[in-house]
């Protein structure tokens, strides 16, 4: 189960934008596991995916359908990643996209296709195809529940977020749902996310407010330092709204801040369902000299296996955080100059363990479910942080019998 309180989301519609979802029994039979989303004419998709080398079929195509055209809809499959597929799984994307298409009146290069799963093995396009037309029947303004249990793979619950933003005595809708639980580091991390808002926004926006978003959201959260084949997020703007982004700049701060807002819920729900994750820990590393050495800090300390397995026995063993801020890389470290707090407990100072810092008050923060470890480089006024779990038994077990 994932950490800390379930949420129930109340998701506001958005204007001009339906999701659809079907049970293709692509890999297991009785499961929500094909999502269709349909938007209106003139909305305006951005998209931000995976830097991955070996990168999915799906993501290829997404790219070159949202640089050639303005894509109207999206198909969602789970069970099968189409990675590592070669030749086959590009034609294989592309005749989901077709079908897809076919179905709803648009032209091919207008659909965008996503695929989550195994790795390696051949998507089951007849199977995707021959329900397709469930999905397409099934298109609802209020379909974001059912398309947020659609898109899961090991996750153990949906995830999502919906907001409202008040604006000259008129709102906007922001509604969005995302996937991942396992294989998740920066860059992005493995992940599905799709936001929709009813403001209009011009592409070239679109596409800036998402990049800053998923920068400070999606690219801060790691569970196991795996970067996947197939993350991809997308923001969708369909016009509904006579509210325009690009005209309005106080809207646009106003918005910016509501879409880091609901991202950062999402990327949230992902490390607090990170497989076998029993702890929700912010790495907060202050005082560094730019913005690349609070995060080598922060990910030498959340990727560490050391302190990720301390973390899940609840073992005060500070020694580990220490290490890891020392192999950090960061050029002529002053280790006497910085301090690590776990919570509210100093436990490094003056390059040592601090004289106020007892094992009752290490043991008392490492104890909850959510923990700070907060680093001080006193080098400067940067500052970053990175949302990861802790490293238990399930993670293997989820892992070793993935295929199964």
């Amino acid at each position: 189960m994932a950490v800390g309180p379930t949420i129930e989301v109340q998701y506001h519609p958005i204007a001009g934008l339906c999701l659809g979802t079907a049970q293709a029994g692509i890999k297991k039979l009785d499961r929500k596991d094909l999502v269709v989303i349909q938007a209106q004419a003139g909305t305006t998709m951005a998209g931000v995916f995976t830097a991955n080398a070996f990168c999915a079929a799906p993501v290829h195509l997404c790219r070159r359908h949202l640089a050639a055209d303005q894509p109207l809809a999206l198909v969602v499959n789970t069970g099968n990643a189409n990675a590592g597929t070669g030749a086959a799984g590009d034609a294989d994307a592309l005749a989901t996209c077709a079908a897809l298409a076919q179905e709803l009146g648009l032209a091919i290069s207008q659909v965008l296709p996503f695929s989550t799963g195994v790795i390696g093995e051949k998507l089951p396009v007849e199977k995707i195809i021959k329900h397709l037309p469930e999905a397409v029947s099934a298109l609802d303004l209020n379909g974001w529940q059912d398309a947020a249990w659609g898109i899961l793979t090991t996750d153990t619950c949906p995830k999502g977020a919906s907001v409202q933003i008040q604006h000259q005595g008129q709102t906007i809708n922001l509604s969005g749902i995302s996937k991942g639980s396992g294989m998740i580091r920066p860059n992005m991390a493995t992940m599905l996310a799709f936001v929709a808002t009813d403001a209009t926004c011009s592409q070239g926006l679109i596409q800036q407010l998402l990049e800053q978003s998923v920068n400070h959201s999606f690219n801060r959260i790691t569970v196991d330092g795996d970067m996947s084949t197939n993350d991809s997020c997308i923001l969708m703007a369909t016009g509904a709204s006579d509210l325009s982004l690009d005209d309005d700049t106080e809207l646009k701060c106003k918005f910016s801040t509501a879409l880091v807002e609901l991202m950062q819920q999402l990327a949230h729900a992902i490390v607090r369902d990170g497989e076998g994750a029993t702890k929700f820990i912010s790495v907060e590393v202050a005082g560094g000299g730019n913005t690349e050495e609070c995060l080598q800090v922060a990910y030498a300390i959340a990727h560490s296996p050391l302190t990720k397995t301390a973390m899940f026995a609840s073992d005060a063993n500070w020694g580990r955080i220490l290490a890891a801020v020392g192999y950090s890389g960061v050029p002529d470290l002053d280790v006497n100059a910085l301090t690590i707090h776990l919570g509210d407990t100093l436990l490094v100072e003056q390059g040592g363990r601090a004289e106020s810092y007892t094992e009752a008050a290490g043991q008392r923060v490492m104890d909850e479910e959510e923990i700070i470890i907060a680093v001080d480089l006193n080098r400067g006024t940067a500052k970053e942080i990175v949302w990861t779990t802790d490293l238990s038994y399930d993670y293997i077990k989820i892992n070793a019998d993935y295929r199964s």
